[in-house]
């Protein structure tokens, strides 16, 4: 469940992070109207920049993913299901799932 609630904080997170890419890029676009360079624009913008908004949305959400990948295909395998199975489930080798289950426990 650790893994999941991470899931759901990082989408929340990721949420609020389009809203800022919304307003910058309003922003941007506003000056770029108004005959702006992007020379002019980008270093007065104050930041995070809306490139690295995007960064960091992408490195939360695959460390989050890989996180409840791992803590799902634990449990299924602690259910039953076989490592071809879960392979099947998750779209990925039978190595794949074996390299999930045997890595490192997370927190």
């Amino acid at each position: 469940m650790t893994a999941l609630e991470e899931v759901c904080a990082t989408a929340r997170q990721m949420i609020a992070n389009a809203e800022q890419i919304l307003e910058r890029a309003a922003y941007i676009r506003e000056q770029r109207a108004a005959g702006a360079s992007y020379r002019e624009i980008v270093p007065a913008e104050p930041g995070p920049l809306i490139v690295e908004l995007i960064s960091d949305s992408l490195s939360q959400l695959a460390d989050a993913g890989s996180r409840w990948r791992r803590a799902e295909a634990r449990a299924l395998h602690g259910e039953g299901l076989t490592m071809d199975m879960i392979a099947r489930l998750f779209g990925v080798t039978r190595q794949r799932v074996s390299s999930l289950l045997k890595g490192p426990l997370d927190r």
